[in-house]
């Protein structure tokens, strides 16, 4: 990649040198890209590189094996979004989640529009329910593409695909109500939105929450950021305050 330019959206901004960062972002073509941008905290680019904003990004290297320069043009600003606690939560994590999971310069162009569309659902829903749902399956696709799919269709032990209300923690497929009888206690549960586009209450998004929030631990952040996770924490705290 000696050179590429195209929209993304900033992920994460680490500080590299007195003034710089490493910029990670998401293209709808190639990926996690990373690039270095100088005057990073500069007064003119603290607010063009915040994580959720879509920006016009140059990449320039002189190696494929370099890091490359980045430039970046603002094109959406979500700053105005940090003031509001849940919004600004919330944005955090779907970005943050992005930037340590997903393997850099592999494209994940289902993964760029279903980012898209949850970061303006967060800014744009009226209430937080507008876009919670969006998030579970935002999480349900991440590991699906990533090679770590729960499998919901049909029941681990019956194969039947009636009656499906639970997940087993061990398997991620689904179980029936019959078959888990005897183990529910061990079982995750399986809210009926993950299976089909039906009405969600409260109750349900965040069993659907603690399902993905489970596997997105065992399979990224057991040993390794747990930094990460406690952005999610702060998200769902908040959540469960709104609804409270």
């Amino acid at each position: 990649m000696p050179s590429l330019r195209t929209t993304a959206i900033i992920c994460s901004v680490r500080s590299h040198g007195e003034h710089g960062a490493v910029v990670r972002s998401l293209t709808p073509e190639n990926g996690l890209m990373s690039g270095y941008v100088r005057g990073a905290h500069s007064r003119t680019m603290r607010p063009v590189l915040i994580p959720s904003n879509i920006v016009q990004a140059d990449y320039r290297a002189r190696t494929e094996e370099q890091l490359a320069s980045m430039t970046a043009e603002l094109q959406q600003s979500r700053g105005p979004f940090l003031g509001e606690p849940l919004a600004s939560a919330a944005l955090d994590w779907v970005t943050a989640l992005t930037a340590a999971v997903l393997p850099e310069e592999h494209s994940y162009p289902q993964i760029h529009s279903a980012l898209s569309a949850l970061l303006d659902a967060i800014c744009g829903a009226p209430s937080a329910k507008g876009w919670a749902v969006a998030l579970v399956r935002y999480e349900l696709l991440l590991l699906s593409e990533l090679g770590f799919g729960l499998a919901l269709d049909k029941c681990a032990v019956t194969g039947s695909a009636e009656d499906l209300v639970y997940i087993s923690p061990k398997s991620a497929m689904a179980v029936s109500a019959g078959a888990g009888a005897l183990y529910k206690d061990r079982l995750l549960p399986l809210p009926a939105f993950l299976k089909e586009p039906v009405t969600s209450e409260w109750d349900e998004i965040f069993d659907g929450l603690r399902v993905t929030g489970f596997f997105l631990k065992r399979h990224f952040f057991d040993d390794r950021r747990k930094d990460v996770m406690a952005t999610r924490s702060v998200l769902v705290d908040r959540l469960k305050r709104v609804v409270a």
